[in-house]
């Protein structure tokens, strides 16, 4: 049977020693397994009483050559570095294609990302970031410092929603993701009540199950209407410290948005006659309330029709041609 060289690549966002059975069955075969002492995939295959002999670093092609030699007592898996091997495929296809026998030379995916994934290469780089020898502008950020950004990227990524442009919505939604994964990494550092983004992505886990007891539990709701009543039932029983129905809404939020929560808000709390009487009150500002009601009976956000009309504006001034 023709020796092999295993090239043994594994994913480093899954834990080291997580492997396909069939990477561990080459392991368990291999006439010798060779690593990077310092990569921990390595210090897990040694611990689960895979002896791997060490290698330092040193040109592909030296280590390429010394692969191929080896392998002609019996198959060789060489354990693939975090940083990919970069040049030691290449430098093995130049080696082999010099014998007359070559040994066969396989890729071997011992691990994958699983969903989600690349979200611990944005904590590892926000920690990078963040740490001492890190970016100095980004050490000297607060949380009070990042909110105009938050805002901004909120903006901009309703933006590239309404555009319909799927690559645009990716980049404007992972600069929201960064402000997420930010602000929590700042959190860490707070002396006396820090979190982190586990901690963020917990409590919201928790709630989604909560707040989605026909999912996770046995509460019937087969209708979206259903859901929705449903989740403010749930959402009421945990906002009860609430003094007054519209407590919480954000004072930051478009005054046409913010309107929109206030009438939802009151109408569930059985209090739209406070809306009547704002509106009895009369002025423009009446005007406009009455108007966001009258969007909100019709299934219509007031916010985002008046967003697409002046985006429809700003699209026909463009094209109009300049008079006089």
């Amino acid at each position: 049977m023709t020796a092999r060289v295993v090239l043994l690549v594994t994913t480093p966002r899954i834990a080291p020693g997580l492997l396909t059975r069939e990477a561990w069955q080459s392991l368990a075969g291999a006439h010798a397994v060779w690593g990077r002492p310092d990569e921990p995939q390595v210090a897990a295959l040694v611990e689960a009483g895979i002896t791997v002999l060490p290698r330092g670093d040193g040109h592909p092609a030296d280590l390429a050559r010394d692969l191929v030699s080896a392998s002609q007592g019996g198959d060789v898996v060489w354990v693939g570095s975090s940083d990919g091997d970069p040049g030691l495929s290449d430098s093995i296809a130049v080696e082999v294609t010099r014998l007359p026998e070559p040994p066969e030379v396989e890729l071997l995916i011992g691990s994958f990302d699983v969903p989600g994934a690349r979200l611990l290469d944005v904590v590892a780089v926000m920690d990078r970031l963040r740490s001492p020898g890190g970016c100095p502008w980004d050490a000297e950020q607060t949380h009070e410092s990042l909110v105009p950004y938050l805002l901004e990227e909120a903006h901009e990524a309703i933006e590239a929603i309404e555009s319909g442009d799927p690559a645009h919505m990716q980049e404007e939604l992972g600069d929201l993701l960064l402000q997420v994964a930010f602000q929590s990494r700042v959190a860490q550092e707070h002396p006396s009540e820090p979190f982190d983004i586990d901690d963020v992505a917990g409590a919201l886990v928790d709630k989604l199950v909560r707040r989605h007891p026909h999912v996770f539990s046995d509460i019937e709701a087969d209708t979206a209407d259903a859901v929705e009543a449903n989740w403010e039932s749930i959402k009421a029983d945990e906002k009860q410290h609430r003094r007054h129905p519209v407590e919480g809404v954000p004072s930051s939020l478009p005054a046409l948005a913010r309107a929109e929560k206030y009438v939802s808000r009151l109408r569930r709390a059985g209090r739209e006659d406070l809306v009547d009487d704002a509106v009895a009150r009369g002025g423009l500002g009446a005007q406009l309330l009455d108007l966001v009601r009258r969007a909100r009976d019709e299934g219509i956000d007031a916010e985002s029709a008046l967003r697409r009309t002046l985006a429809q504006l700003e699209q026909h001034s463009a094209e109009a041609p300049r008079r006089g």
